[in-house]
């Protein structure tokens, strides 16, 4: 589908306008949004608005790294929305000049709709034009990256917490699960963090970007993005550890009881292997109290290197 909207000289809004008449027409700037375009609207990139190919080319073959090209009378931008859901990156394509902009994005954006109606609502056109277009929608789009890291925040804290006694191998699987999240924001965050600041230090820009220190906040707001995500990784690094550290800890408690018992029953099952051969001419075997002598004396040694390993701390 492709929608318009129009500012006319008299700073009137239109709507719907064919976009032959928008190329040809005296508007004073206008807004044209492909969205979810069929490949027969598509076409329309090359006429009548007569983009460049490789342009063209980059909003047809997604995914395309953020970026932004400087053609004769306009500049391509690349830029990445977040699903909020998978996480996923969905492209969102721009072409800006003095009289125009227009979007182009293969998925549903509600970042641009958004924009759009707040736009197509307005009651004083005049202060709008193509690269306040373009500033909100960047702001809308790194806006919508806070969320995500917002729930991931909450999920570490219960990470950490365990206040629902989750297993090890299962709080280790939910622990590196929120690290492939958090790797996925950081390849999405960081080369949007370094577009923006292309294009607020972009001398071939200064005709077309009115009001800088407004992209000069969104790139603050990718700068605290990207310190969120660093410090987050950090923490998943530093829960991992820990559960590690614990798991071993439990590991070699669990060894040491065991190592305590199969050392107090050693010397007892040498004293029972002892009588146990059978042999026809032990002294021992025709004692009449050598059956007790033995368990006592087993007991004996049993308790003794009981009570001497629980003085050395042993079963602590």
């Amino acid at each position: 589908m492709i929608r318009t909207l129009a500012v006319t000289k008299d700073n009137a809004i239109v709507t719907n306008t064919a976009v032959e008449e928008l190329v040809n027409g005296d508007f004073s700037w206008y807004w044209i949004d492909f969205h979810q375009p069929s490949q027969e609207e598509s076409i329309v990139l090359r006429t009548p608005l007569q983009f460049h190919p490789l342009a063209i080319e980059d909003c047809l073959h997604t995914l395309q790294r953020p970026k932004l090209d400087y053609y004769e009378n306009y500049t391509f931008f690349v830029t990445h929305a977040l699903n909020q859901q998978s996480l996923e990156k969905e492209e969102v394509d721009l072409f800006l000049s003095a009289n125009y902009i227009v979007t182009y994005h293969q998925k549903p954006s509600s970042e641009i709709n958004e924009v759009w109606k707040r736009f197509k609502l307005s009651t004083d056109a005049s202060i709008w034009q193509p690269s306040l277009v373009l500033y909100h929608i960047l702001d809308k789009i790194v806006d919508n990256y806070f969320p995500p890291i917002y729930r991931i925040e909450d999920i570490l804290n219960d990470l950490d917490e365990n206040s629902q006694e989750q297993s090890m191998e299962s709080l280790l699987d939910s622990l590196f699960d929120t690290r492939h999240d958090l790797l996925s924001l950081r390849h999405t965050i960081g080369p949007m963090r370094d577009l923006v600041y292309r294009m607020i230090n972009s001398q071939r820009l200064q005709g077309q970007l009115a009001n800088r220190e407004y992209f000069s906040d969104i790139h603050d707001h990718l700068l605290k993005l990207t310190e969120m995500v660093d410090a987050n990784r950090e923490l998943t690094t530093d829960i991992r550890d820990s559960y590690l550290s614990l798991n071993s800890h439990e590991t070699n408690r669990v060894m040491k009881v065991l190592t305590v018992i199969t050392t107090i029953f050693m010397p007892l099952t040498f004293i029972a292997g002892i009588y146990g051969m059978n042999f026809q001419h032990m002294p021992e075997l025709s004692w009449k109290y050598g059956y007790l002598a033995t368990l006592i004396l087993m007991l004996v040694i049993g308790l003794g290197m009981f009570l001497w390993f629980r003085k050395k701390g042993w079963f602590k």
